[in-house]
């Protein structure tokens, strides 16, 4: 005979593992044609309005070790701050972007448009900044940030004036290392560990 259940209990969390890449982003798996391209190969198409940056950097777990099997999803406003759905904004920057480190040195690069600023839904402008969702090895839950940027005025956005530890706000902000590029290094756990949103 059959238990009826009354109520249905929560699927155990299982950490991301080799598939999420299979699953994801199918050809730097090396598995080419399962789509036609990959999804979110990049936020931008040509023509897109702003400056053309690159953001670099690594993800390191507790040990210090970078992470070579990390997958980001990023999503930000084009140059004016307008996202994709809102009037006045460029066709040409859809925001959404599906990246992977590398295999060998665990190094990310994310090339798009510098973002503008942004009006929040309580009518404070937010900072220039990128989203990120992050998935590897050992995150059962993905895990949420923002990179800002060191050569923006930071000081009034309302997510960065809520991290009671000031001295963790440079987590969240990217460095300057050249004209258009930038430096973002993650880290999981310990010394500098990055700020992760519970959102």
């Amino acid at each position: 005979m059959v238990q009826k259940l009354g109520t249905l209990t929560e699927t155990a969390s299982q950490t991301g593992g080799p598939y999420v890449h299979i699953g994801c982003i199918p050809t730097f798996a090396g598995l080419p044609g399962v789509y036609p391209e990959d999804l979110g190969l990049s936020p931008i198409a040509d023509g897109a309005k702003g400056e053309v940056i690159t953001i670099t950097g690594s993800i390191y777990d507790g040990t210090g070790w970078a992470m070579r099997d990390a997958m980001f999803e990023s999503w930000q406003a084009d140059g004016a701050g307008r996202y994709p759905d809102q009037l006045g904004a460029d066709p040409a920057v859809n925001g959404f972007c599906r990246f992977a480190a590398d295999k060998d040195s665990g190094e990310f690069t994310l090339r798009t448009i510098k973002p503008g600023a942004v009006k929040g839904h309580d009518g404070r402008m937010m900072a220039p900044h990128i989203s990120v969702w992050i998935v590897a090895r050992g995150i059962n839950i993905g895990l949420h940030t923002r990179i800002y940027f060191e050569d923006e005025d930071n000081s009034a956005d309302p997510l960065l004036a809520r991290i009671e530890q000031r001295p963790r706000v440079e987590t969240l902000i990217a460095k300057r290392i050249a004209a258009g590029q930038y430096r973002f290094d993650i880290r999981l756990q310990g010394p500098g560990e990055t700020v992760f949103l519970d959102i």
